[in-house]
């Protein structure tokens, strides 16, 4: 994985991908506000869902390469990963959770989703990064390619013990919420396979140092490998999911995103890794703004959540005021059904997609400005 001597501590196309990713991510976020549903036999409303499984992957796994290409030139890589995952953790429990339901109900309804998995992966990587990383990379390895094996056991076990100590950590680890809340958290996202998934991002960490040719060669071997593993294992219901397909391009594609399976991580994270260096030679204005968005994609993060909810009720008052105590509920996974007459046409939802998106960029530019040219330590934190 790395027998060419590295030469970069930074990969510009990581932002730009990175950048692509929050955009997409902030059409699923639009849809949570907009009454569509996640999916279903309509295909426009079904690759409106399915373009946005690329986000958290990447996300996660170019946080890992990140933090590798971090360590390179700062030595307080574990101590950085370990407070920076303890802030995420407790943003996504307090301000973040406020942003997507507009209440104050902590008693009843906390969110557990995907900065709170990156949170605790940072803080678990803290430990791992201080192995060598063919060490992280096997562990990775494990993870990602073995829990599905083990994965039924696990769910048989929580079950049997909803209430018990043990149970609740399983859903944690694990299960998430398909065996139900933990007290008021609703866990979105368990932290096991998400922990390896930042492992395997860090290990590749090694890749997107090397000369860029090199670096080329080898991120098409291994994206092009993922993909067409996905499409043997998935095409033959060998392994990897535990909802077999059959029929249909629609039923092929939807895998098991929470816990995310083997095939979605291949399915998403293969393309992903293919178009990286894809992305060294490109330019234009649109690459400029993805790169923007990439270069701070926290800043992105907290600002595009409040947005986008503030634009739904905008949209509410406007055409439907009788459902706006809606949004108010406990978005996105506590609240009820969306009211009768409530629910958005893909035309809105990408209307509100496409301003907030603009909005983002002016936003973005400025404190992506402001950062490069102030040397504060706690600017790393956002």
């Amino acid at each position: 994985m790395g027998d060419a001597k590295p030469s970069v501590t930074r990969w510009a196309s990581i932002d730009v991908v990175r950048g692509a990713v929050m955009v997409l991510m902030a059409v699923d976020h639009v849809r949570v506000f907009s009454g569509v549903p996640a999916g279903g036999p309509d295909p426009a409303v079904f690759f409106t869902r399915w373009i946005t499984h690329f986000c958290a992957p990447a996300f996660v796994f170019l946080a890992g390469t990140s933090a590798y290409l971090y360590g390179r030139r700062n030595r307080d890589l574990s101590k950085f990963l370990l407070t920076r995952g303890v802030w995420l953790v407790v943003l996504e429990l307090t301000l973040i959770r406020v942003f997507w339901t507009f209440n104050f109900d902590f008693a009843h309804y906390m969110l557990a989703g995907v900065i709170w998995v990156i949170g605790w992966s940072m803080i678990l990587m803290a430990g791992l990064s201080r192995l060598p990383v063919g060490a992280v990379a096997a562990i990775g390895g494990v993870i990602v390619f073995a829990h599905n094996a083990v994965g039924p056991a696990i769910v048989k076990a929580v079950a049997d013990n909803p209430g018990s100590p043990a149970g609740a950590l399983g859903k944690i680890l694990y299960v998430g919420f398909y065996s139900g809340p933990v007290g008021p958290l609703r866990i979105l996202y368990s932290i096991v396979p998400w922990i390896g998934v930042m492992a395997l991002g860090y290990a590749f960490g090694t890749i997107a140092a090397l000369e860029p040719s090199l670096r080329r060669r080898r991120c098409l071997a291994i994206g092009l490998s993922a993909i067409a593993l996905f499409v043997i294992l998935r095409g033959f219901n060998l392994y990897g999911d535990p909802r077999p397909w059959s029929g249909n391009l629609l039923s092929f594609l939807n895998t098991t995103k929470y816990p995310a399976s083997l095939s979605f991580l291949l399915m998403t994270l293969g393309p992903t890794i293919t178009v990286l260096p894809l992305f060294d030679a490109a330019r234009g204005a649109a690459v400029r703004a993805l790169a923007t968005f990439g270069r701070v994609p926290f800043f992105f993060y907290l600002l595009h959540i409040p947005l986008i909810h503030a634009l739904a009720l905008m949209v509410s008052l406007v055409s439907s005021p009788a459902a706006t105590p809606w949004l108010f509920a406990n978005h996105p996974m506590g609240s009820p059904e969306a009211p009768e007459g409530y629910r958005w046409s893909l035309g809105l939802l990408y209307a509100i997609w496409a301003l907030a998106i603009v909005i983002l960029y002016v936003a973005c530019r400025w404190y992506a400005g402001f950062k490069a040219r102030r040397p504060d330590p706690w600017l790393k934190y956002v």
